[in-house]
């Protein structure tokens, strides 16, 4: 199947953009690499009336780091932070994250700020990004403004940008060396979507995500108080009656696989 009639513009500048969302007459989409919305628009899933294609579009591929925080463009690609090149013990979390998506053709394509945007709920970056915490850069007809991670994604394939905002990068926090962090995904093979997906990172903060949700993912409150309090390791049993009282809308076998994602990523931590 190919894609409906739509127009494609190749913008200039982000001030472009944010013009060209505010004057929309129809729907328009933003495209970074094009590896969510590309595949959504020939099944027809998507039908935007316009694309507007960041490609060209100068700034959004920086990765710096200024004290305990870091600095990264919305069109850094999967393959880029794959690579490497994200410092510290915050990269090393990212590159782990980023060598489990999809394969290497995807990966060169695909950026970062185009997964969060499209706010897929079985993506791996909404997941791993609310479990650093940290904060969304964008820009709209009313400036430049930051939105924290936390609440971000609302739902399936929604988020906390308004529709004349386009999302421009992340500030997010350089985790110390002592930093521990896990991360686990349950797919039925490498390079597909997770059917669950469990984060942890514990430092000045505990914060432990359940991923690939029918929703958005969230954080669990009762696991991060056990991490902070000294918890080493939960069992499958001890973190599946912790989500079980939680409105996740899990069906049983849901809610087993999403027990394990979090228990291994805890494992992995302290591994």
């Amino acid at each position: 199947m190919k894609p409906a009639i739509f127009e494609h513009e190749r913008m200039s500048s982000i001030d472009d953009v944010v013009q060209a969302l505010a004057n929309a007459d129809g729907e328009v989409r933003v495209l970074g690499g094009g590896q969510s919305i590309g595949p959504m628009m020939n099944l027809r899933l998507a039908q935007p009336d316009k694309v507007l294609d960041l490609s060209r579009v100068e700034g959004l591929g920086g990765i710096s780091e200024a004290g305990d925080m870091l600095s990264i463009g919305a069109r850094v690609t999967h393959a880029r932070i794959d690579d490497g090149e994200v410092p510290g013990t915050t990269g090393a979390y990212m590159q782990f994250v980023a060598s489990g998506i999809s394969y290497r053709s995807v990966r060169n394509r695909g950026t970062i700020g185009g997964s969060i945007a499209h706010a897929d709920p079985a993506a791996d970056w909404p997941t791993a990004l609310l479990a650093l915490g940290g904060e969304v850069k964008a820009v709209g007809s009313g400036g430049e403004k930051s939105i924290p991670l936390d609440g971000f994604q609302v739902g399936p394939f929604t988020t906390g940008l308004g529709w004349d905002e386009v999302l421009i990068g992340f500030d997010l926090p350089a985790l110390g060396p002592n930093t521990k962090w896990g991360y686990y995904k349950v797919n039925r093979k490498p390079g597909e979507f997770a059917d669950a997906i469990g984060a942890v990172t514990i430092g000045n903060e505990a914060r432990a995500v359940c991923g690939a949700t029918e929703s958005a993912p969230f954080r669990v409150p009762e696991i991060e108080q056990k991490l902070s309090g000294g918890a080493t390791e939960l069992s499958v049993a001890d973190v599946r009656e912790i989500l079980s009282g939680h409105d996740t809308g899990f069906d049983d076998y849901e809610l087993q696989i999403h027990a394990v994602a979090l228990s291994r990523a805890i494992g992995r931590a302290f591994a």
